[in-house]
């Protein structure tokens, strides 16, 4: 019998969202408006409720990232370090600029990027040396994107220091991180800049969507103007207010990046639910720790009481440590998962081994070894709030029964 099948991820939508749709709909404005205003005011609020950060609501995480490097003065001459273990689009951003791109390998257990890679690449950078045994030289070391991985914070502190060492900017790349919060301090603004993803995945969604946060005042503001066209004033006014000129100024170059005040909507209702969001997700998280907590196959994720839990990210394991077996038993067990209508995925195929920067940088694969141990063996599991119990114990029993299938 062919068994139902068990998405990886599903977005939690419900009537407020469907009726925050229809209302914007039916209001004769559709596009980025005062959905979007209250959307940008809401997150800061809902992220730092003493006041001070900025918000701007853009259409992708990724022309987040771009924006936050071009207000920054990223561009040609320039070298943005970034974790190898992550998505396309952190490294991108940079490309986009015209800058080049570092790799830092991350760190075993949090998986995220290590301050102790970073300080050392950067040194090389400063001496004109080439890192990761890549051609080189590169640049001017100018920023660094630490990224959450799967919701777990990044070592902050360190990587801050890091950068007052070296004059570098500092911006998160959160979109795994929503809501995580250390000592009272929100993943995001913790340096220059923040970008979140509201991509259908995540941890609250608006379809595609993202949000820049920054205590930089000029940053934002630069960043609002690029975000449109490079144009002076935001559209909604000339043409919502039949008072306001239609006359404007072209300051710049730039982008069609503004978030539509229909995915805004859903964006306000989601906000509202976030921690109920997070704590279904904390919930399903520790099923999984304590339904996997004696596999001897297996390693468990790093947990926290920041972790936002995005993804849940196990690793196979074997006593030998022998990569090569780690992945052929990873990608058979994936398969047995998935022929079992479960829904898995991998987090990340690092960036360093992807033919765009074999090509541009020839780094070896092994420069980077973490972060090949960790793509190697990790397999991420369904942690979505519309799970039912029954959902999470089909989940641990098929894992359970695929490590028999691959002999531990």
């Amino acid at each position: 019998m062919t068994k139902k099948p068990l998405p990886f991820a599903r977005p939690f939508i419900g009537e407020e969202e469907e009726k925050a749709v229809l209302d914007v709909l039916r209001s004769g404005w559709i596009t980025t408006g005062k959905e979007a205003l209250l959307f940008e005011k809401e997150f800061a609020d809902f992220l730092a409720p003493a006041g001070g950060l900025c918000a701007l609501a853009v259409n992708s995480a990724t022309s987040g990232l771009h924006l936050a490097l071009e207000a920054l003065g990223v561009g040609p001459g320039d070298v943005v370090f970034v974790p190898s273990l992550t998505f396309a689009s952190t490294a991108e951003a940079a490309l986009y600029l015209g800058a080049e791109v570092v790799f830092v390998d991350v760190e075993p257990n949090s998986f995220n990027m290590s301050p102790k890679k970073l300080r050392l690449a950067v040194e090389r950078c400063k001496k004109g040396l080439a890192p990761n045994g890549a051609a080189g030289p590169f640049g001017t070391p100018k920023a660094a994107l630490p990224v959450h991985y799967g919701g777990f914070p990044c070592d902050m502190a360190a990587i801050n220091e890091v950068a007052r060492d070296y004059g570098l900017f500092v911006v998160e790349d959160c979109a795994h991180c929503f809501p995580s919060f250390t000592n009272g301090v929100a993943a995001g603004d913790f340096g220059d800049a923040g970008v979140f993803s509201f991509y259908a995945t995540k941890t609250i969604t608006t379809g595609e969507g993202g949000m820049i946060v920054s205590r930089n005042e000029n940053l934002i503001k630069r960043a609002s103007i690029m975000r449109l066209h490079g144009i002076d004033r935001p559209a909604w006014n000339r043409y919502s207010d039949v008072k306001s000129s239609w006359n404007y100024e072209i300051l710049d170059a730039g982008f069609k990046y503004n978030l539509p005040d229909v995915l805004a909507a859903i964006g306000r209702a989601q906000l509202k639910r976030a921690f109920d969001l997070l704590e279904k997700r904390c919930s399903i998280a520790e099923r999984y720790d304590r339904a996997f907590a004696n596999e001897r196959g297996l390693r468990a994720p790093s947990s926290c009481k920041a972790n936002a839990w995005h993804l849940y990210p196990l690793r196979i394991k074997t006593l030998d440590n022998d990569r090569k077996k780690i992945f052929e038993k990873r990608m058979v067990l994936a398969s047995f998962l998935q022929k079992e209508g479960i829904g898995v995925s991998v987090h990340f195929i690092p960036l360093h081994t992807m033919p765009l920067y074999k090509k541009r940088y020839n780094i070896l694969e092994d420069a980077l070894p973490n972060s090949m141990d960790v793509y190697s063996g990790e397999i991420s599991l369904p942690i979505w709030p519309g799970m039912t119990e029954y959902d999470v114990e089909r989940v641990v029993d098929s894992v359970k029964s695929g490590l028999r299938e691959i002999g531990l």
